[in-house]
């Protein structure tokens, strides 16, 4: 399409993406002030359910900056219509500098490593410290706080550069930074990869010191981008009652995206059932400790809910062709999806201070403050650029459907 016919076009978000955002800002603030009223009451239960959301809506943000990368790699259609909101979920990355905090001071409420040794009630992990005192020389409140530090700084490094070329796209004349997006994007998926799998033993597997899984960090990354595309189809699917993108989405691109939930789902599963079939085949005593906790007590139901409907139910839905290609549809899978993240994260975290079934208020009450923040900010993000670059040169495939849509409206 021409910078003409492109100037022509109106981009703008709908004025509902800034009601949204007010609205999310208040749920967030109403549910914060809760939050921190569980925290006088009962430090530990709210550490417990701060992780859990810290890492639930952190996996949406960069697994929308994985997919986001993906796209610059591959080209695509699928990735153009959706790019602004994987951006604008992106540029959250500066929220989670100051999420990080609170964790620097509730450290020895939930990892075991920050206890002193006579606190430490699990005796395979109590017997573990006390056996591998050299464990505490990398698992140590000074070097969790340097490394989640470090973390951070890559992922807003790279937030930054894809944003700062992204909004040159905006005007005319932009330069062609397709170049760039991919000199940053190849290197950026490959530390996006050890950035997180390290955050993951520091954040979630040091939960139990003693334990070890190699493939631990990969099933926390799938599920990170696996959430991503879901909160993707979701906001699409809002936006899809407005103008631009009622034009702008063609049912194939739905179809891609449904593909995407597919190949994600589906890895998920492989990686999940990997780590089992490994450790459980191994036997060994200082692997066999993370499945015994979660097949006991209650928590083998939320492993088979995890294995119906994380997996086997949205993937036989998923082999649906005309499922994939209908956004109404696809975003109560979608939905569901982002919920199941949430389960497993829960599975996951939870065990690891219970060992019956356990579900606390914190573990509801948290997560939703820091999403209602989050999505504050988000929808802030997406309405603060066009939803589509337009003078993108690989904007063509989107904005001809656009146009050609208008065209036959006008006739």
């Amino acid at each position: 399409m021409s910078a003409t016919a492109a100037r022509q076009l109106d981009l703008n978000a709908p004025p509902a993406v800034k009601t949204i955002g007010q609205r999310s800002l208040i749920i967030g603030v109403v549910f914060a002030i809760a939050a921190v009223l569980l925290a006088f009451k009962s430090a530990d239960q709210f550490f417990r359910g701060y992780l859990i959301g810290f890492m639930l809506w952190l996996g949406i943000t960069l697994g929308s900056m994985a997919i986001l990368m993906i796209r610059h790699l591959t080209g695509g259609g699928w990735g153009m219509v959706i790019r602004r909101i994987l951006g604008a979920a992106m540029r959250t990355l500066p929220l989670f500098l100051i999420l990080f905090i609170p964790f620097l001071f509730g450290l020895s409420k939930i990892y075991p490593w920050a206890m002193p040794l006579e606190q430490v009630t699990e005796p395979h992990v109590h017997k573990h410290l006390e056996e591998h005192a050299f464990v505490r020389s990398y698992l140590n409140p000074t070097g969790f706080a340097i490394r989640g530090f470090i973390y951070l700084a890559i992922w807003n490094l790279l937030s930054f550069l894809l944003s700062l070329w992204s909004k040159q796209t905006d005007r005319a004349g932009a330069p062609d930074n397709t170049q760039k997006f991919k000199a940053v994007a190849g290197p950026g998926l490959i530390l996006y990869g050890f950035t997180i799998s390290f955050a993951a033993i520091d954040w979630v597997m040091s939960l139990d010191p003693s334990w070890i899984s190699t493939i631990f960090g990969l099933i926390i990354l799938i599920g990170e981008v696996l959430s991503a595309m879901c909160f993707a189809v979701v906001v699409e699917r809002i936006l899809y009652n407005y103008k631009p993108m009622s034009e702008m989405l063609k049912p194939d691109f739905v179809h891609d995206h449904g593909k995407w939930m597919l190949a994600f789902t589906m890895v998920w599963a492989y990686f999940s059932f990997s780590q089992w079939l490994i450790i459980w085949a191994g036997n060994l005593p200082a692997e066999i400790t993370f499945y015994i906790k979660r097949l006991n007590g209650g928590w083998g139901w939320i492993g088979l809910i995890l294995a119906l409907f994380h997996f086997c139910i949205p993937f036989a839905i998923l082999l649906s062709r005309p499922f994939k290609r209908d956004i109404r549809k696809l975003v109560w899978l979608a939905v569901w999806l982002i919920f199941m993240r949430f389960v497993d994260l829960f599975w996951i975290i939870e065990p690891n201070f219970s060992r019956t079934l356990n579900l606390t208020i914190a573990d509801i009450v948290v997560p939703v403050a820091i999403g209602g923040l989050w999505m504050a900010y988000f929808f802030r993000n997406l309405g603060a650029l066009p939803l589509l670059p337009a003078y993108d040169l690989q904007a063509g495939e989107v904005l001809e459907a656009h146009h050609h849509q208008g065209a036959s409206e006008g006739a």
